[in-house]
């Protein structure tokens, strides 16, 4: 196995041009364990670690550009304002340890439909673009085309993560998860959620119930509709029971999982519901908050 080690950008890309097959490592969290148990074995690892720019983020009109090195300790520690869906599930990752190393890029190149970044790179809305680069060029991709089965993305054989685009959070963003342990857990279920008051929308995101990452878009049609039609972005008045109920009821049927050593089909839609009332709840009791700080 041959070991590439470039040492910035520009390299890395032509070693990728030059060797597609080449496995990119960089906090190495899912590739080393992959390695070590024999599951890959690439003709060649790309170590991306001297690329100091893929470990940066800035902030610009609204947008987060977050590196695909970015670790989700500084997620945490630097992001939890513009980004507090992605930043709450950050804090589900692994342990410490593991969220020093691990990185969003990571779990977009893995697309593991168990991945804990994904549900709220989903909530935040359909104008996360990830940043895709090779000696060609560079394509933004739309987060819903990015995922195209099981552990597999869009990603052509020659390009690389450079970043991902998150728009700013304009309202509240909750994340929540369903593991067996709290350190090292796989999802056995996860659901995000974003309120968009600026655009009056929703944003949903389930992990670890389908083939891929998903939206649940009619649970997010059927929330819009009843906080456009009843005035509640306006007002910041009680959803009602039936809301919550209803919206996870959506939630469930958009999601699509199958019986695993991590659980059953049915305890996921169970779990599945329970996250999406309980999100919802907490999402909401925090908008009405500010809107009543505003007012």
């Amino acid at each position: 196995m041959e070991f590439l080690r470039p040492a910035d950008w520009g390299e890395a890309l032509a070693a990728k041009a030059a060797e597609p097959a080449a496995l990119p490592v960089s906090g190495g969290t899912d590739v080393m364990v992959e390695l070590n148990f024999d599951v890959r074995r690439p003709p060649a690892v790309l170590d991306l670690n001297r690329v100091a720019e893929l470990a940066e983020w800035s902030v610009g009109g609204g947008v987060v550009r977050l590196g695909a090195a970015v670790p989700y300790s500084r997620i945490i520690a630097e992001l939890s304002g513009p980004l507090p869906g992605l930043a709450l599930a950050a804090r589900t990752v692994g342990s410490p340890q593991i969220r020093n190393r691990g990185s969003v890029g990571g779990n977009l190149g893995a697309a593991s439909p168990a991945g804990d970044a994904h549900p709220a790179l989903l909530a935040a809305g359909r104008d996360v673009l990830v940043e895709a680069a090779s000696v060609r060029g560079t394509r933004l991709i739309p987060i819903d085309g990015f995922y195209t089965g099981v552990k597999r993305n869009c990603l052509a054989p020659d390009e690389l993560i450079r970043a991902v685009r998150i728009p700013v959070a304009d309202g509240p963003q909750q994340f929540s998860k369903v593991g067996t342990r709290n350190a090292m857990v796989i999802a056995v279920c996860a659901f995000g959620l974003a309120l968009h008051p600026r655009s009056g929308t929703v944003g949903t995101g389930i992990g670890s119930a389908a083939p891929t990452p998903r939206r649940a878009a009619g649970a997010e049609d059927y929330l819009g509709e009843v906080l456009a039609g009843r005035g509640l972005w306006e007002s910041g008045g009680p959803l009602g029971a039936e809301v919550p109920v209803r919206f996870g009821e959506l939630v469930t049927a958009a999601a699509a999982p199958i019986d695993d050593v991590r659980g059953t089909a049915a305890y996921r839609r169970h779990a599945l519901a329970v996250m999406a009332r309980r999100t919802l709840t907490w999402a909401w009791d925090d908008y009405r908050r500010q809107i009543g700080s505003a007012a």
